[in-house]
């Protein structure tokens, strides 16, 4: 089904997981994903590693939560590491397989390496890979939205021009980046909003459930950690009570942007459930 159909019918939830790459993180995924069921997830995004490490990975992951668990598969897709004839063929073995939505990234420089470079014969920019998937019969593309801009872009103002080229070239929805301050994403939204961008956008949210995990994460995306949360994590005397104030913030957080009127909420789970169950309970979006 398309996700964008889904949209059209309910606020819907949706979750991002990466594939595993031990027995141990496979089973614990597995029971993530057995957790997600119940709370009906419009779809579920599956990464795609660096360099297209997981590619292979990737659709299999997608194949099973379609065929055995019975949940909308999201594959995510980027300009890394392939020229066009690679990328050509791989999307067509996708197709074959009934795999219709497509999240269109430009993708992180492989380990290693300080900035992107693109492949002799590959894409530069995710607006490009958009354009060439909206050649393809039949796919449903996502692409990426940055409410505080993309960490290599010069300003905000460059950035979401960036994602006008995204859009006009074809893309069908956005997904933002995890954010703490609906702020942002408001101001976000406005920006985009005033010059013509109608898509659906769906706001990516991370709980905080690790101190210096978020740390890093933010510091290797450009997200900002408000000083309030900043504090008052800090002030932590235990890691349990830093994942306490994480999951009562992103309640707070998610609640405000149900009452703004948001199409649904993406996760970043990092494949575990605990902290994203307790919030969408308290939200009572069970079901």
């Amino acid at each position: 089904m398309k996700i964008t159909d889904i949209y059209k019918e309910r606020f819907v939830i949706s979750f991002e997981i990466f594939p595993p790459k031990t027995s141990a993180g496979e089973k614990n995924l597995m029971d993530a994903l057995g957790d997600f069921k119940p709370y009906n997830p419009g779809f579920i995004s599956v990464t795609y590693g660096a360099g297209g490490s997981t590619r292979g990975k990737t659709l299999e992951l997608s194949l099973h939560i379609r065929d055995m668990i019975g949940i909308e598969p999201l594959v995510h897709f980027t300009c890394v590491g392939a020229g066009k004839q690679e990328i050509a063929q791989y999307l067509s073995e996708v197709k074959r397989r009934g795999i219709i939505n497509i999240l269109a990234l430009r993708g992180d420089p492989p380990q290693g390496e300080a900035s992107f470079v693109p492949h002799d014969d590959g894409f530069a920019y995710a607006s490009d890979l958009v354009a060439f998937l909206r050649k393809i019969d039949g796919f449903t593309i996502g692409v990426a939205g940055y409410p505080e801009k993309h960490i290599e872009a010069p300003s905000l103002e460059a950035d979401i021009a960036n994602l006008k080229k995204k859009v006009d070239a074809g893309a069908d929805f956005i997904i933002t980046q995890l954010f703490y301050n609906n702020d942002d994403f408001y101001d976000f939204m406005d920006r985009i909003r005033k010059i013509g961008i109608t898509l659906p956008v769906i706001p990516g949210i991370m709980p905080v459930t690790n101190l210096s995990q978020i740390e890093r994460i933010t510091t290797m995306c450009g997200a900002k950690i408000p000083n309030e949360l900043m504090k008052r994590l800090h002030g932590c005397a235990s890691q349990d009570a830093i994942c306490e104030a994480g999951i009562e913030y992103s309640i707070r957080q998610c609640e405000e942007l149900m009452s703004w009127g948001i199409p649904g909420f993406h996760f970043y789970p990092l494949n575990k459930s605990q902290a994203v169950k307790r919030i969408l309970d308290a939200l009572q979006l069970r079901g």
